[in-house]
């Protein structure tokens, strides 16, 4: 990964975080696909190419918590008018290190952009794989700025067996030695969010994607 958000997300994977003052770092989008926010604890990184006049004078203009302005729907509300793009969710960013070896389950890659993750994956990640398991599916691409990240499907009669947690922790093992792989879940998602902590996954902050409709 290269560029100024690029530096930030791997600083934040190695657990060194923008500092905890309550600012609002402004940066260019890695490529014209991706802009967004992300909040870490008590300063948020803004990754647009509108002007950073505007997003700060946007957000000191709100009245709220400043450390939660970014995220405020006001301001996500103002962003998206002004770009023209479409944000689906605010979602849990989690990110954990690769693994040694072989995937704890066995998996076999495949070719289907008609199925609905991998349509989804296509529309913001680049060099997308897919691997099935015996009730599940684990995708992997390259998203924003460059970064390995996954997501996993489990068919409904498979849930609650484990298999979410091992298809995450696949992802560990697909990525290569030394790198990092990043995941979004919806907050709300309770499910996603024990899946992919109980496979390593750490919490570094909200991330609200906004892309091309």
């Amino acid at each position: 990964m290269d560029g100024a958000l690029a530096r930030i997300l791997d600083a934040a994977a190695r657990g060194e975080f923008p500092p905890p003052d309550g600012g609002v770092t402004v940066v260019p989008q890695p490529a014209p696909r991706d802009a967004g926010v992300i909040a870490f604890t008590a300063h948020s990184v803004v990754f647009t190419d509108e002007d950073p006049h505007w997003v700060r004078a946007t957000v000191a203009a709100l009245d709220c918590d400043p450390l939660a302005a970014t995220m405020n729907p006001r301001f996500l509300t103002a962003l998206l008018d002004r770009t023209g793009r479409a944000n689906d969710t605010v979602d849990l960013l989690t990110v954990a290190s690769a693994l040694p070896g072989e995937p704890p389950l066995a998996l076999r890659e495949i070719e289907d952009p008609g199925h609905p993750r991998v349509a989804r994956a296509l529309t913001r990640r680049d060099e997308v794989r897919v691997w099935t398991a015996d009730g599940g599916v684990v995708v992997l691409g390259r998203g924003v700025a460059g970064r390995w990240e996954t997501s996993v499907e489990v068919d409904e009669p498979e849930r609650h067996r484990g298999l979410g947690r091992a298809l995450a922790t696949a992802a560990r093992h697909l990525i290569p030695a030394g790198d990092v792989v990043w995941a979004q879940q919806a907050t709300g998602n309770a499910r996603s969010v024990r899946s992919f902590q109980a496979a390593g996954y750490r919490p570094v902050g909200a991330e609200a994607l906004f892309l091309p409709r």
